[in-house]
């Protein structure tokens, strides 16, 4: 049965049922009743209201409750208003099979890249297990049954010291600007193989520059991370006009700049992300593996296999 009662300047409406039990506060009395009497409906009816509850309704759900909760929240929202707007989301999750995805798979990559097909694919299914394991939505995730596209193969994009060159000078080297700034992260990035959202989201007092360590506080896997600087980075950084954050951008201007320099400078083909992949094959010539895992923040020590690129005309000098 369910309890209505004053808590606080609210109401607080309490159901159990079936051994199921739930609370929520109210700022009105009818209000709690009309959840009461929806929650007392829902567990007595659970495996009908499930079965017809759409896709839609348990993206919107997720939307709300978890995905705020996560780093990647922004990116994470407009996949999901995306996946609302896909037909599939009209289905009811009583009718959802492993066919209904691998048609949508099959739509997207005639869209975009199997890149992008796979981490959709990904987050689907996490929404779905959190309908089937917290929500009881569902007995089964269907999306397990469907094949992901093949991976494409990694990017080995280094860029060379002409277009380093080439984009130094369409850049400038007056950082009161904003785009020589961004370059000059470019450049940064290259010395430390920190991520653009790293670099941008330092500030000076985490910043050591006599110890010539930089900490990250937040990073992509969640865990903190010390960077250690070389004498170049430490050049780099003291270069900068003081202001705060230290290189005076957002993640959306480092983007939007950094393409600017590089299309004026005439470069194809090469990301922000490429400086990752330059800066970890420069530095696996100088650190053993576990000291460049731990610098870079990779704590699975294939992923290494990804970023190094260091070709074997190169790798042959070494061996002299």
């Amino acid at each position: 049965m369910a309890s209505i009662r004053r808590h606080g300047r609210g109401w607080r409406a309490e159901v159990s049922r079936r051994g199921v039990r739930r609370s929520r506060v109210f700022p009105t009395r009818q209000a709690a009743k009309d959840w009461a009497a929806r929650q007392e409906y829902e567990i007595l009816h659970h495996d009908e209201v499930a079965a017809k509850t759409t896709l839609d309704e348990v993206l919107e759900r997720y939307a709300r409750e978890v995905s705020p909760r996560k780093r990647g929240h922004r990116w994470e929202a407009i996949r999901l208003e995306k996946f609302r707007r896909d037909p599939i989301a009209r289905l009811q999750m009583g009718e959802l099979r492993p066919e209904h995805f691998a048609q949508w798979r099959d739509a997207r990559l005639r869209e975009v890249s199997p890149g992008t097909v796979i981490r959709e694919m990904q987050l689907f299914s996490t929404v779905l297990n959190t309908a089937r394991l917290e929500w009881g939505l569902i007995s089964s995730n269907p999306l397990s049954d469907v094949r992901r596209p093949s991976p494409p193969p990694p990017r080995d994009r280094l860029p060379t010291e002409d277009e380093i060159e080439r984009m130094r000078h369409v850049a400038g080297e007056d950082l009161r600007h904003a785009t020589a700034r961004a370059f000059h992260a470019f450049l940064f990035a290259l010395e430390t193989a920190m991520r653009a959202g790293e670099i941008v989201g330092l500030t000076w007092d985490r910043i050591d520059l006599e110890k010539r360590v930089a900490h990250l506080a937040r990073t992509k896997n969640g865990r903190p991370r010390d960077v250690p600087l070389s004498s170049e980075a430490v050049r780099l950084l003291e270069a900068l006009p003081r202001m705060e954050p230290v290189f005076g951008l957002s993640s959306q201007q480092l983007d939007v700049l950094f393409r600017k320099v590089r299309d004026r400078a005439g470069v194809t083909d090469l990301t922000f992300h490429d400086s990752r992949h330059a800066a970890i094959t420069r530095l696996a010539k100088k650190l053993d593996v576990l000291a460049l895992a731990r610098m870079v923040g990779h704590r699975d020590l294939r992923m290494l296999q990804v970023y190094y690129n260091e070709s074997a005309e190169e790798i042959a000098k070494r061996l002299g």
